[in-house]
């Protein structure tokens, strides 16, 4: 009998299964879906002055632009980053006033959600994606140029809303985000399709793509309410170690989920050759004739259509979702521990249930 015959199944419910319950039975962790719900219903009228901005600051005398971002808006998504930046403010007793300076928190939550939206639609183009969040992505309905042009313009724009916030603290932690995430994914595509990177250097990609816009938007909360520095670099703290589970989780989906959960096509790490954990843990633990076929799907792109059906099964076999996960649950204990400077209450509850949702959510 042939390895391929022999090799388990592709069943990606065995996948799926290990991202519902993220094997709590471990670390005694339960889903905190129910404390993201409940942030967002907390911090509601604030989310809503949020999306206010938001689609004022996208509006524009040139038609494609706001065309553009409907699309955009009517994607939808959780609005995690931004929702982060709301809460951390609060969680450091940013004082709700109804003058204009109480709103600050407001106006860089929107910026935040702008730097993402912005990273999207460059992601979209470098990645040829066909979908975003379930539909077609900006680059399939609009094209490449548009949606470069787009994103360069939200850049504008959130940078505007710097300008507008007056503080150079918060533009340098959000500037320097911004070159961060431009590093993370130069450097992911300068690892791609080689299998001898080390997990070292594909956590340096995940830090710079993803995390360092979560500890930003972190750590903006605590500087509009000018609190000490022990609390910015606690909240910086917990963006980073809960972006570096959002998207460990996010490359386990990749290989686990359900297209129409998943908001986009299953396997397009896969096909773009991109050299994430459970890549990494499936080729390590393999055998000579495993990693001849990572070889030649991943470094030299030589792709059949009956390929992902085998790496789905190499991937089982070896567990590389299971270690995935792992590693997400570390990132997140991490991130609830760095609360443990502000005092008990319930925002810094929420937020530590939010770092167990990272890792169990459906998506």
């Amino acid at each position: 009998m042939g390895l391929a015959a022999s090799l388990p199944q592709p069943d990606r419910t065995e996948n799926q299964g290990a991202i519902r319950d993220g094997e709590a039975a471990e670390t005694g962790i339960e889903s905190g879906e129910d404390a993201l719900r409940s942030l967002s219903a907390l911090l509601d009228r604030d989310m809503q002055a949020c999306n206010r901005a938001i689609v004022a600051r996208m509006d524009s005398p040139v038609p494609l632009i706001p065309q553009l971002a409907a699309h955009l808006v009517a994607a939808g998504g959780k609005r995690l980053r931004p929702l982060l930046t709301l809460a951390s403010a609060h969680l450091c007793g940013y004082p709700d006033r109804p003058d204009a300076a109480a709103d600050r928190h407001v106006g860089l939550a929107a910026c935040v959600e702008f730097i993402h939206t912005a990273t999207l639609l460059h992601d979209d183009v470098v990645d040829e994606s066909q979908l975003r969040r379930g539909m077609a992505s900006a680059n399939a309905v609009f094209g490449n140029k548009a949606s470069v042009l787009v994103g360069d313009f939200l850049f504008a724009r959130a940078f505007q809303l710097m300008t507008d916030d007056g503080s150079l603290k918060v533009m340098a932690i959000l500037s320097n985000a911004s070159a961060t995430i431009a590093e993370g994914e130069v450097l992911q595509m300068a690892t791609q399709n080689d299998l001898s990177t080390s997990i070292e250097r594909y956590l340096e990609v995940i830090h710079g793509k993803t995390a360092a816009l979560f500890a930003a938007a972190c750590r903006v909360g605590a500087v509009v309410a000018d609190r000490p520095e022990a609390e910015e670099a606690a909240l910086d703290s917990y963006g980073t170690n809960l972006g570096m589970a959002f998207q460990l989780v996010d490359d386990a989906l990749d290989y686990a989920a359900d297209q129409a959960l998943l908001g986009k096509t299953v396997g397009d790490d896969f096909r773009e050759g991109k050299i994430t954990l459970p890549v990494l843990a499936a080729y390590e633990a393999g055998s000579e004739e495993d990693r001849q076929f990572w070889r030649r799907v991943i470094e030299q792109s030589e792709q059949a259509p009956e390929d992902l059906d085998r790496a789905l099964a190499l991937i089982a076999s070896t567990d590389a979702i299971g270690t995935t996960l792992r590693r997400a649950r570390e990132y997140a204990e991490r991130a609830r521990e760095a609360l443990s400077v502000f005092p008990d209450s319930r925002m810094r509850r929420l937020l530590g249930e939010v770092a167990i949702y990272t890792v169990h959510r459906p998506r």
